[in-house]
């Protein structure tokens, strides 16, 4: 008899297992999409799938996996979308499961390191040099947002060797994006010293946004209404709402929740894409869906 106690064998089993699943999953994603045509039926086999894998879900990327299935319904995510995030998400743990885990783990790192560095309230120079010794240490995160940012924000800092309070107040500003501190006087303090800088990140702050002839794409789940609403809303301010980004979109609005993938793969296929063509020259603005719907 097998003996499911054993660690090492369980480990093996359920690796296995997982391999096998999502395997199964990416032949049924090419087989919903040889046709170009998905109906509400394959849709339930999706969820089916995800039933039975249910075991799973808190192994990577299955919690992706079934929070996107899950959210298709409700959230109006076009059934099309959500087939293809699914197969990028598989083609993401194919090509190296392991890497990409350790990718996630060292962005999670990074992001720990700015709540440490700004828990006190104070950036000293001891701290920037040490964040960009550690920035300097782990270029394989080269690519991925937001290392690209602020390692060239640091080089730029350190290349004096001299760090005035703009500069001080600007890296600042940066890392207080990607944390939430649990003391309020010290995050009000960081506030009010920040104040008057714009940094923009992943999603513009404040952006100004024209609707009239302009073409927007939205990614992730919507919490302030559905996809519909949105659209409906962007078209009758004279925007054109598309369900695919290109080089020819100029917003691309995020979901308050976010893609299902962003926690795995540090963002989803969608801000990929646009994060590539921005770098290209290509002008897209990454727009939270908060800033849209009080644009309306």
């Amino acid at each position: 008899m097998t003996n499911f106690e054993n660690s090492d064998l369980q480990v093996v089993t359920t690796k296995s297992r997982a391999d096998k699943a999502i395997n199964s999953l990416k032949g049924l994603l090419l087989g919903i999409i040889s046709d170009d045509v998905i109906d509400v039926k394959e849709m339930d086999e999706l969820r089916l799938w995800a039933k039975d894998h249910y075991d799973l879900v808190h192994r990577n990327p299955f919690r992706e996996f079934m929070l996107l299935i899950e959210n298709t319904a409700s959230n109006e995510i076009p059934a099309k979308e959500a087939v293809e995030d699914l197969y990028w998400l598989c083609q993401k743990y194919e090509h190296g499961s392991i890497y990409y885990d350790g990718i996630t783990s060292d962005l999670q790192l990074l992001q720990g390191i700015f709540h440490g560095i700004l828990a006190d309230g104070v950036l000293n120079d001891d701290e920037i040099f040490k964040l960009h010794e550690w920035l300097s240490e782990n270029e394989h995160l080269n690519s991925y947002y937001p290392y690209d940012e602020i390692r060239s924000l640091v080089l730029s800092i350190v290349a004096d060797k001299i760090i005035d309070e703009e500069e001080r107040t600007v890296l600042t500003a940066f890392m207080k994006q990607f944390v939430e501190l649990k003391n309020t006087d010290i995050a009000a303090k960081i506030d009010r010293d920040t104040a008057e800088v714009n940094i923009s990140g992943i999603c513009a702050v404040d952006p100004e946004i024209i609707f009239e002839n302009k073409t927007f794409c939205i990614t992730g789940i919507l919490s302030r209404g559905s996809r519909s609403e949105l659209q409906q809303a962007i078209q009758d301010k004279g925007g054109v709402p598309v369900n695919t980004i290109s080089r020819k979109t100029d917003y691309l609005i995020i979901g308050d929740t976010n893609n299902a993938c962003w926690s795995y793969s540090c963002y989803g296929r969608k801000v990929e894409k646009a994060l590539g063509l921005r770098k290209e020259g290509h002008t897209i603005v990454m727009v939270h869906e908060f800033d849209v719907f009080d644009a309306i």
